[in-house]
């Protein structure tokens, strides 16, 4: 916009904003899909640690989802960000008329939902009704009749005289059972929710309660918010909706199914767009790590995004280094942008009180997001200082050097025990076959995380001119960027090109912006060499060193 013409002398005063930088990139956010019992489907739902996880898709009620759930579970050991789908697969919702439970799924059958008014609040009658059997027959005694006195009046026989009378018990109601949980009965349209949980023979829980809630759509709070319980219940609770007023004191949930058939690889699919969803790693649910089709889809999304990479186990528990070489020879895949160990973890779920197996995939992206925090993303997640398994009972398998070896030159990373220092990843390659810079993790990730952050600098660029200032603002911004991953010992060197050699007049008319960055990358070593020389006592070592091969 021009600035306000003057026809007098006057002080003008504009802004210009050259304080452009690259912006810092997260680099440790899981991607995982499962087969959970309870919440929301097809939903990239965000998650930090395992409480909120918990808390969202519900905790493993028995073995079946106990896989997917714990290798969410150990990932956010390492990382606290995560996101979780719950896959879709026909399932339907338990519901009782009025309520329903908020998720599909069978879970929902062990909710249950009780209302209380001021009627049902204490017992305050005392109300005598004649009892019936069982077949509802009124229910009658013999009794002796008394006189006036208290005596019992005879016969001319000088037999007690007995009579008919009906059997009377008290029909007062008894007092709520959830009264406890709240301070004081409702009044009028005033009503108490309890969302219960019980699921079999276990003892039920307290989900949720909601007091004073009110059945008139127009009652209020003094705050001014509503009231009305229709709103409250369905704006605030985790586990139910209500549809339409309460006309009984106690609803059971049925009819819900978990259905058969959950697809993974759709599910996986809503990861696929790396403009609405950023990720880092792409993890494959547990007790699906046997299927191929679920890994070749994870692959084949991290090479058409390229900002993250995907991480493997073995298919199933490994009892030996060659079931891991036919996993990955069935597998089948040669990218930079896949990362395969070669192990099963065990592991205590505490939830159903045993040791469970689950593919260590989950647990080396975690290394992977906590070497970012201690280190850098550029740093290899292997070793005994940033390679370390935590909450780990055992491994599947411990291979020998041999068998490490053969692991490691099919592209996989052996997991090891070694006395004393505790499990480890031992390798640090991608599964990228031919010799490259890019056959090793540090280095792709390097790549990952300078690619992501100047790539969200040079958003600054659109729509400017391809000129000498563009060029030269633009690389005053990224150049700063890589002397500091310079300096924190990422790349060795590095050169910047966004002049008129790669910006000719032909690429400024077709309206383009050009930049090429050169990375000399910083290497891990794999292969430690230890020279150990005995010299007589009377040798100068200045006269040794470097020769005999040294």
């Amino acid at each position: 916009m021009a600035l306000k013409f003057s026809e007098s002398p006057a002080v003008r005063i504009r802004e210009i904003d050259l304080s452009g930088i690259v912006p810092a990139v997260t680099s440790s956010t899981g991607a995982f899909v499962g087969d959970f019992g309870w919440g929301p489907v097809n939903t990239p739902v965000l998650v930090g640690n395992e409480s909120e996880l918990a808390s969202t898709f519900g905790t493993p009620l028995s073995g079946s989802d106990a896989a997917d759930f714990l290798s969410v579970a150990q990932f956010l050991k390492y990382s606290s960000s995560a996101f979780v789908v719950r896959v879709g697969n026909g399932s339907t919702t338990a519901t009782d008329g009025v309520f329903s439970a908020k998720y599909p799924g069978e879970l929902g059958n062990s909710v249950s939902v009780h209302v209380c008014d001021a009627d049902h609040w204490a017992d305050t009658s005392d109300t005598l009704v004649q009892d019936r059997d069982s077949d509802g027959e009124l229910v009658f005694e013999t009794v002796p009749v008394l006189d006036s006195d208290g005596a019992p009046v005879l016969d001319s026989d000088g037999a007690p005289v007995t009579q008919e009378v009906p059997v009377m018990v008290d029909a007062s109601t008894d007092s709520w059972e959830y009264q406890d949980l709240f301070s004081s009965a409702p009044e009028g349209s005033e009503r108490h929710v309890v969302v219960i949980f019980k699921k079999g023979t276990d003892e039920e829980s307290v989900l949720e309660t909601y007091e004073y809630v009110s059945t008139s759509p127009t009652a209020k709070l003094a705050n001014g918010s509503t009231n009305y319980i229709v709103d409250v219940i369905n704006t605030s609770s985790s586990w139910i909706e209500i549809d339409g007023l309460p006309a009984k004191t106690d609803y059971t949930l049925i009819s819900g199914s978990n259905g058969t058939s959950p697809n993974f690889v759709a599910a996986y699919g809503l990861f696929a767009d790396k403009d609405t969803i950023q990720i880092d790693f792409l993890i494959p649910p547990g007790q699906k790590m046997t299927d191929t089709a679920v890994q070749v889809e994870l692959v084949s999304i991290a090479e058409q995004r390229k900002d993250c990479v995907a991480v493997v186990s073995s298919g199933t528990a490994p009892s030996t280094a060659q079931d891991v070489l036919d996993h990955v020879t069935a597998l089948n895949q040669n990218s930079s942008y896949l990362v395969v160990d070669g192990n099963w973890l065990k592991i205590y779920d505490k939830y159903n009180d045993k040791y469970i197996t689950i593919p260590a995939a989950s647990s080396t992206a975690g290394i992977m997001a906590a070497t970012d925090a201690a280190s850098a993303p550029w740093f290899s997640p292997a070793g005994s200082r940033r390679g370390q398994y935590i909450g780990v009972t055992d491994i599947a398998i411990n291979p020998s050097k041999s068998q490490r070896d053969a692991l490691y030159k099919a592209g996989v990373n052996p997991i090891v025990s070694f006395p004393g220092q505790g499990i480890m990843l031992y390798g640090d390659k991608t599964h990228l076959s031919r010799p490259s810079a890019f056959d090793r993790i540090n280095v792709r990730r390097l790549f990952l995380v300078i690619e992501r952050a100047i790539a969200e600098a040079a958003q600054n660029v659109m729509f400017e001119f391809n000129d000498d200032f563009t060029r030269a603002e633009f690389v005053n911004i990224v150049e700063p960027f890589l002397r500091e991953i310079q300096g924190r010992r990422g790349i060795t060197d590095f050169r910047l090109v966004c002049d008129t050699t790669n910006n000719t007049t032909e690429v400024i008319d077709r309206n383009e912006f050009v930049a090429s960055c050169f990375i000399k990358p910083a290497r891990s070593i794999n292969y430690v060499t230890l020279n150990f020389v005995a010299v007589r006592s009377g040798v100068d070592f200045e006269e040794v060193v470097g020769t005999s091969g040294v």
